[in-house]
């Protein structure tokens, strides 16, 4: 469990899926949908969805590119957090907002999987998260161009180191989006 006291609520974090982000993801269209299907099934149960959305010299606030794309829609009171780095914690809001909801548990989806995902999960658990990642809702774009290996493999390796993460009093785990289930007291 969390080394986060008095935090026993998981929430769902959305992150970064921005039409600038996200128009040549791999799996694209899939992705989303399993996105919006977690977003749902959260609300449902009445677990907190929390964005992220990140902004910089490509993806300017108020831009098409910086808006999420038009397949998920916020609903108030569904905190936004707008970051700047890979890691959604640093430089944001978003160690507050988990803290008052009584947050100790995330489960993580969406873009870029080698980028801004990689950095917040292991930025969630170095503070004391217990982490789950969903092995079917994240994603990244082709840069084999680059040296990178090819988005299946990106997604594939992540996924598997993730699921053998550990570290004293949290976990880290991976599942489908099949496989994920809300309890209706907020924990997955």
């Amino acid at each position: 469990m969390t080394t986060l006291p008095d935090r026993p609520r998981t929430a769902l974090m959305g992150i970064d899926v921005q039409n600038g982000e996200v128009g040549g993801l791999h799996r694209r269209d899939s992705v989303i949908a399993h996105i919006a299907g977690l977003v749902e099934k959260a609300r449902g149960a009445a677990v907190p969805v929390v964005w992220v959305q990140h902004s910089d010299a490509q993806l300017e606030r108020g831009s098409e590119a910086w808006k999420y794309v038009p397949e998920l829609s916020r609903q108030e009171p569904e905190p936004l957090v707008h970051k700047s780095y890979g890691d959604s914690f640093e430089g944001t809001d978003l160690e507050e907002v988990l803290a008052a909801a009584g947050v100790g548990h995330l489960l993580v989806a969406g873009a870029q999987t080698d980028e801004c995902i990689r950095s917040t999960i292991h930025g969630a658990f170095v503070r004391g998260y217990d982490v789950t990642l969903v092995a079917d809702a994240h994603s990244t774009e082709d840069l084999t161009a680059w040296g990178a290996p090819s988005p299946e493999l990106v997604i594939a390796h992540t996924n598997l180191y993730w699921e053998n993460q550990s570290a004293p009093g949290r976990t880290a785990g991976v599942v489908k989006t099949s496989e994920v289930t809300f309890d209706g007291t907020g924990h997955q």
